[in-house]
């Protein structure tokens, strides 16, 4: 299926679905993008559970959200419980808007729900010619270092910047393992190593469907746990999200909205350098690390999204069997007809 068949087929499930068109909009290219950049755990995979969940009310259709700016290079958004992929775009955009003004610009959303991919955002900002950063918490799977009880979310980071040959993009859970990698091993059916997960009583669990139910721990101990927290502050205690417990499942909590809140940074590379130095710099840091291992073992993160992402424009986008089975149901429900 090609990018645009795609995207257009998500378009008309929304509308039909009663997504309002600016939330639709920015849930198909949000979307639609991670599948073009092989990131299908977090593309158009996820839109029958973001419908179901706005057709219970769950999620604001439309949102109505508050953009207040707080500060010459600072704006907090009260979310209103819409697509976090939604407010995350509005969270970015925001934030690229201050920094042209005052060279950086940083944005706190609060009362919003799951957004995604950090990349996504953190790309915005390398387009516009500025490094951002994205950070979101999450309902509760992970334990603190050294306890064996969920506390904190998986709270990802993600951060990125203009580089020759497409951007640098890096996104990480700063958990030891990611939510949609655990639900790809539970789909799959393939056991986990030692140390990624462990029960109530501290004992590590192998299975994934027994992973699913029991705590992840932090990626390296306690750097880990300090990266989930520089998350869970900025992105929760500072925006006045949920913290916490406070922030909702996608796919088990159905009597709440999901609270998430995000932060994102953006700073304008122009206020600091010339733009094709700033490449140029660039450029030498590529050649640095890759000079570093054998020819092809080290690459700037991002590069392999923009291979998958130019032979997914160039042969089209083959949708995972379950992916399309969602699909499909989805558009017969709302009469929407699928690409020829």
């Amino acid at each position: 299926m090609t990018p645009e068949a795609l995207g257009a087929l998500v378009r008309g499930i929304c509308a039909a679905a009663g997504v309002d068109p600016a939330q639709t909009e920015s849930l198909a290219d949000n979307l639609v993008w991670n599948d073009l950049a092989g990131r299908r755990n977090h593309g158009v995979e996820r839109l029958p559970i973001l419908i179901e969940r706005a057709a219970k009310g769950l999620i604001a259709c439309p949102c109505p959200a508050q953009v207040t700016r707080i500060a010459p290079a600072a704006a907090r958004i009260d979310g209103a419980n819409g697509f976090g992929q939604h407010l995350g775009r509005l969270g970015m955009d925001e934030a690229i808007a201050l920094a042209r003004g005052a060279g950086v610009g940083a944005v706190g959303v609060r009362d919003s729900n799951f957004y995604g991919t950090g990349a996504y955002f953190v790309n915005l900002a390398a387009e516009a010619g500025m490094i951002g950063l994205a950070l979101s918490n999450a309902f509760p799977k992970v334990a603190a270092a050294g306890g064996h009880r969920p506390v904190l979310g998986t709270n990802p980071l993600a951060f990125g910047a203009p580089a020759p040959g497409g951007a640098l993009l890096v996104d990480m859970s700063t958990a030891a393992l990611a939510g949609s990698t655990l639900r790809a091993h539970v789909r799959e059916g393939t056991p986990l190593p030692e140390g990624l997960a462990v029960d109530e009583r501290g004992t590590p669990v192998t299975d994934p469907v027994a992973a699913a139910k029991a705590t992840l721990l932090p990626a390296a101990g306690v750097k880990g746990f300090g990266l989930a927290l520089l998350v869970e502050v900025l992105a929760g205690v500072l925006t006045g999200a949920g913290i916490g417990a406070g922030v909702g499942s996608l796919y088990r909590d159905f009597d709440r909205g999901g609270d998430s809140g995000h932060f994102f940074l953006a700073v304008d590379i122009g206020r600091w350098m010339d733009a094709d130095a700033f490449a140029a710099r660039m450029e030498d840091l590529r050649a640095q690390l890759e000079a570093s291992g054998p020819d092809g073992a080290v690459r700037l993160p991002g590069a392999a999204r923009w291979q998958t992402m130019a032979a997914s424009r160039r042969d089209g986008l083959a949708l995972a069997p379950a992916t399309e089975a969602g699909l499909r149901d989805l558009a017969t429900r709302y009469g929407v007809a699928w690409p020829g």
